[in-house]
C-alpha cells in the first residue's frame, strides 16, 4: 500500500487506504440490500404501503437512539462500537438469508430491518468520529472528500450489482449474502486500523450526557448554521423522490431514462469530487458553502421547469456537483470545529437532522405535488433553497466571514519579561 500522505493526501495514509476500501465494500452492500428488500417485500405482499414500512422500520430506530448512540461513541473506544455495529448488520442480513431461503414472514423481515436501523444509529457517528483518529489533520478535508466520492460510487454500483443479482437468480437470497459478506470484511478490515488513541471518560448515562452534544451544537454558531443550512436544503430539494414522475409522464423516457436521471446527480458528485481531491484546503469556505447551496437551488429549479430530456440531466449532474461541495464543507467544519469528546454526540445529532430530513424532503415532495403537480412541487423546493441560504447569511454572518474549516489556532503569548 502507499504511505506517502504529502504526494497522495489522506490516500497516502494506510489507516486510511483500509478504512476508506472496507467503507466502500460495505455501502455497496447497504445499496444492494435496499434494492433487494424492496424487490422482495413487494413481490411478497403486492403492497406499496409495505413498502413504506421499510424506511421507517429503519428510521424509527436511528431517531430514538441518536443521543444513546452518541453518548456510546464518546464514552467507549469508537473503532469497537464501529465493529459492533457492523457484526449487528450482519446478524440482520444474515437473519434475512434465513428468512429469504425459509420463506419467513414478512413481519420478521421488518424485525431484521429494525436491528439493521439500530446499527446504523451506532454505525454513523462512530464512523465520522473515528475518521479523525485515524487521518493527519492536515489531510481530514481530502479524507471527508474521497469518503463522500465513495458514497456516490456505492450509490451507482451498489444498485446495479443488486439489480443484476436479482434478474440472474430470481431471488433476494444472493443479494442479501452479498450484504452480509460486504460488512463483515469491513469490520475484518477495521481490526488493522491504528486509530490515534484518546482518554475518553466513562460517563454515566445522565440526561446532562445527553442533551451536552444538542448544547454544543447550539452554542457554536458555525455548526448551528451550517447543520440548519443542509438540512433545509435537503429538505425543500428533494427533486430525486419525483424522477418516476418526470421520466414517466414530463419527459417521456421509460424506465431506461429513469436509470439515467436517477445516476446523474451522483456522476456530477463524483467528478466535483475528484476535482476537490486535488484542490488545497478550502479558503473563504462560508462563501463557498452559501454559494454552492445557491446553485444546487437553481439547478433544482432548472430541472424542475426542464421538458427536455439532456437538459434535465445535466440539471441534476449540476445539483450533485453542488450538493457534494456543501456536503464536504459542513463535514469537515462539523468534525474539526467539535472537539474529540464530544465527536459522538455532535456527529450522532448531524446524522439524524440530516439522514431524516432525506426521508422528510421525499414526503414533502410527494405532498407538494399531490396537491399542486411535480413541477410547482420541485421549482417551490428550489426556490425555498435559495431562500433558506439568504435567511442563513443574515442570521449568522459569521458563517458568511468563514475562511478555514479548521478552528484559528491561538497564537503564541509573548514571553513575559521581554521588552521592545
Amino acid at each position: 500500500m502507499l504511505n506517502n500522505p504529502g504526494k497522495y493526501g489522506a490516500l497516502g495514509e494506510k489507516n486510511f487506504q483500509l478504512f476508506s476500501l472496507g467503507s466502500l465494500v460495505a455501502m455497496i452492500g447497504r445499496q444492494m440490500l435496499t434494492v433487494a428488500i424492496g424487490w422482495d417485500i413487494y413481490e411478497r405482499t403486492g403492497s406499496a404501503l409495505a413498502l413504506g414500512y421499510i424506511g421507517l422500520m429503519q428510521l424509527l430506530p436511528v431517531i430514538l437512539l441518536t443521543l444513546p448512540a452518541g453518548h456510546v461513541v464518546d464514552s467507549y473506544d469508537r473503532k469497537k462500537v464501529l465493529i459492533l455495529s457492523q457484526v449487528l448488520n450482519g446478524v440482520a442480513t444474515a437473519g434475512l438469508v434465513l428468512l429469504s431461503l425459509t420463506h419467513g414472514s414478512v413481519t420478521a423481515m421488518y424485525a431484521c430491518l429494525v436491528l439493521v436501523g439500530i446499527g446504523r444509529a451506532f454505525h454513523s457517528p462512530a464512523n465520522a468520529a473515528l475518521l479523525p483518529q485515524i487521518v493527519s489533520e492536515g489531510n481530514f478535508t481530502n479524507a471527508v472528500t474521497w469518503s463522500s466520492i465513495l458514497f456516490q460510487a456505492a450509490a451507482i454500483l451498489g444498485p446495479a450489482i443488486g439489480g443484476v443479482l436479482l434478474a440472474v437468480f430470481k431471488s433476494a437470497t444472493p443479494v442479501y449474502l452479498m450484504d452480509f459478506l460486504c460488512g463483515s470484511l469491513f469490520w475484518v478490515m477495521l481490526l488493522f486500523i491504528k486509530a490515534r488513541p484518546l482518554e475518553l471518560p466513562r460517563r454515566a448515562v445522565s440526561f446532562r450526557s445527553l442533551v451536552s452534544g444538542l448544547e454544543f451544537v447550539w452554542n457554536t454558531k458555525m455548526i448551528l448554521a451550517a447543520i440548519t443550512l443542509d438540512m433545509f436544503a435537503v429538505l425543500f430539494g428533494g427533486a430525486v423522490a419525483l424522477l418516476p414522475v418526470y421520466a414517466k409522464d414530463i419527459l417521456h423516457v421509460g424506465p431506461s431514462g429513469l436509470g439515467w436521471l436517477q445516476t446523474a446527480p451522483s456522476l456530477g458528485a463524483i467528478l466535483v469530487g475528484l476535482l476537490l481531491a486535488r484542490m488545497p484546503a478550502f479558503r473563504n469556505s462560508g462563501k463557498w458553502l452559501l454559494w454552492c447551496v445557491i446553485g444546487f437551488g437553481i439547478s433544482t429549479i432548472v430541472f424542475g421547469l426542464s421538458q427536455h430530456f439532456w437538459l434535465s440531466f445535466g440539471a441534476l449532474m449540476l445539483s450533485g456537483a453542488f450538493d457534494n461541495v456543501s456536503v464536504v464543507i459542513r463535514q469537515a467544519l462539523v468534525q474539526l470545529r467539535t472537539p474529540d469528546e464530544m465527536r459522538g454526540r455532535v456527529s450522532a445529532i448531524n446524522y439524524v437532522f440530516i439522514g431524516t430530513s432525506n426521508e422528510l424532503g421525499g414526503f414533502e415532495s410527494g405532498l407538494a405535488a399531490h396537491y399542486f403537480g411535480p413541477v410547482f412541487s420541485v421549482v417551490f423546493g428550489g426556490i425555498a433553497t435559495v431562500f433558506t441560504v439568504i435567511m442563513t447569511g443574515l442570521i449568522w454572518p459569521e458563517l458568511r466571514k468563514l475562511d478555514r474549516l479548521e478552528a484559528e489556532k491561538p497564537s503564541p503569548a509573548e514571553p513575559k519579561g521581554v521588552t521592545a
